[in-house]
């Protein structure tokens, strides 16, 4: 093991120039909320320097997950060179949801950010979206295992075992006690349940590996990190492995930190599964979808930026290699900064034939602050769930593009016609959840974003005027006000128009003096110009900019900017706001007209 203090250019991180807590106590088992009680929920949020986390688990849990993360965006600043550096941006709200079932009930789509893809097994659950207002993250809080064979199934045989071995029949009403007993000789650790449901699908001799829920959600954070302190064009494989390299962090009780170790179970999967090739992983043509043949997993991730970062060789290369994509280029002739691929394909192969390195440096105790925690009320938890989907249930596909075959635009109207209907209905319910708190802060607010961003102004309107109710300080609530004023004026009649978006920019400029790092207001004041056909002044594109500075990773500002600069005819600064967006890893609903701006510009 090296010292840390030896690897302070470990990482690649090409900026772009882009410039850089009230807490409250935990709280009572009920609180007065505008006169009235309102009891406290099993939600509980702990806030740090960096990030928000929010569980309706242990309180030990989320204390210890949120002092973590903490503690691995200190880690990352030290590797980069950020430690106390000026940083404006949002912090990551992190949302750890029970199981696989609430998971999925929630209906969340990855729009902005797809993983992999990987192996099919691998692909745990996670979502994360870098919107507007700060980018949110959601993920299990359960572990999981992965099977990559699949072993000699009992369920016919244990029966029978198990009537032989009792005198008879086995009784389901007990049968967990005597599986245990039963299975804890010849069976051992190499037993595994299928099925919970079926005390008899048993399988012994399969090969699993463990997948820590507590991993994917370090890794999840540390690509957060590298996309909004060094918002740049990446290849997926390094976004994911550099989030794998720290989903193994161990974090000591003196201090200590160590990165770089490899996942409990490297090893199998590395044997079992075949690497993909690496010629097709660095020029993005592999894999193009994940599947059980696929030879692309989390471990494939790590196991290359591992050889990557911690090889001090090739570490100009890699450099090299992520300049030349950032800056648009050819990924296939980026690759060329490597030199032979078949070569560094042996080369990877025989990495873990040797002791593979890691690093570890200690956490000053100076930092070491404990996260503050309180308890949500149930009001407030009522709505945890639906902040997250939000960006999911309103978003519609877009309409058949002018010009195609009339089957494919048929289908195309279909699928606008069904996210509809599903949005509306969502819609719908939220209203009516939003009804029962009517003098909540965030179930207005949360009811005034809905319907503004799905064309519903006056709903927008008068959900926001709930919320100022609420709180009259409130920049968000004032700001969903001003963007709901300014729908209206665009919709107004000629002789109205004037003056109804002179009220909405007002309107706008008030949340913006309640909270002048809120993006919300920056973005509604540009755009009270740009979507009434008016040359914006240089203050609405300064504070555009602002955003952009405030929430590095969310692509629709970054589109916003470009095209201002464009119309400025600031081409070069255009092309570096739009880079990360037309060039990165993920078809954002953004990329299009991103790439369509960089070719035009």
């Amino acid at each position: 093991m090296r010292p840390a203090t030896h690897i302070g250019a470990l990482f690649l991180a090409l900026a772009l120039s882009v410039p850089a807590t009230a807490q409250t106590a935990p709280q009572d088992e009920t609180i007065v909320v505008q006169g009235r009680l309102e009891k406290l929920s099993r939600w509980r949020e702990a806030e740090t320097d960096h990030v928000i986390v929010i569980s309706d688990g242990s309180e030990a849990e989320l204390r210890r997950i949120a002092h973590n993360l903490e503690r691995l965006h200190f880690l990352l600043a030290v590797l980069h060179g950020r430690v106390d550096q000026p940083d404006d941006t949002r912090k990551l709200r992190v949302t750890l949801v029970g199981d696989s079932r609430e998971f999925d009930a929630m209906g969340l789509r990855n729009l902005r950010f797809v993983p992999g893809p990987w192996r099919s097994g691998f692909d745990v659950q996670n979502y994360y979206d870098p919107r507007e207002d700060g980018p949110v993250l959601a993920a299990t809080r359960y572990d999981t295992r992965v099977q990559l064979e699949r072993g000699t199934s009992l369920a016919g045989i244990l029966p029978d075992l198990i009537r032989a071995t009792s005198g008879g029949a086995p009784d389901p009403a007990s049968n967990d006690a005597g599986l245990s007993a039963h299975l804890a000789g010849p069976v051992g650790s190499n037993a595994r349940f299928a099925k919970k449901d079926d005390p008899f699908a048993v399988q012994v001799n399969d090969v699993s590996v463990p997948v820590a829920a507590e991993g994917r959600i370090y890794a999840a954070f540390a690509r957060n990190w590298l996309l909004t302190h060094f918002p740049n064009a990446y290849p997926r494989w390094y976004i994911d492995g550099f989030g794998e390299l720290f989903a193994t962090i161990e974090v000591k009780a003196d201090g200590q930190i160590t990165y770089g170790r490899a996942p409990e179970g490297y090893a199998r999967v590395m044997d079992n599964v075949r690497s993909a090739p690496l010629a097709e992983v660095l020029t993005g043509r592999y894999p193009a979808a994940a599947g059980a043949d696929s030879r692309w997993t989390p471990f494939h991730a790590w196991a290359l930026a591992h050889m990557l970062f911690f090889d001090e060789a090739r570490r100009p290369r890699l450099r090299a290699y992520l300049a030349a994509i950032a800056a648009g280029g050819d990924p296939a002739r980026a690759a060329e900064a490597f030199g032979d691929l078949d070569q560094l394909q042996r080369d990877l192969a025989s990495w873990d034939n040797r002791k593979l390195p890691y690093e570890q440096m200690t956490y000053p105790a100076a930092r070491a602050v404990e996260p503050m925690l309180r308890q949500l009320t149930e009001g407030e938890a009522a709505f945890v769930k639906g902040r997250l989907e939000l960006g999911s249930r309103i978003a519609l596909p877009p309409p058949p593009a002018p010009g195609i075959d009339p089957e494919t635009a048929a289908a195309a109207e279909q699928a606008l016609r069904r996210a509809r209907m599903a949005r509306d209905g969502w819609l719908k319910d939220l209203r009516a959840d939003a009804a029962r708190y009517p003098t909540n802060l965030q179930a207005q607010l949360l009811l005034a974003e809905a319907e503004c961003r799905s064309g519903n102004p006056a709903e927008c309107r008068r959900a926001a005027d709930r919320a100022l109710a609420a709180d009259p300080n409130s920049s968000d609530a004032r700001g969903w006000r001003g963007t709901a004023l300014l729908a209206e004026a665009l919709a107004a009649p000629d002789a109205e128009r004037k003056a109804r978006l002179r009220a909405a920019r007002a309107e706008i400029a008030r949340a913006n003096r309640a909270d002048p790092d809120n993006p919300l207001p920056l973005l509604a004041y540009y755009r009270s110009f740009a979507e009434a056909g008016e040359a914006p002044p240089d203050i609405a594109i300064e504070g555009l900019m602002k955003v952009v500075d405030t929430v590095p990773a969310a692509p629709g500002p970054r589109l916003l900017l470009g095209e201002a600069l464009l119309r400025r005819g600031d081409a070069a600064a255009a092309r570096r706001a739009l880079l990360p967006v037309a060039y990165g890893p993920d078809a954002s609903p953004e990329r299009t007209r991103a790439l369509n701006l960089l070719r035009a510009g």
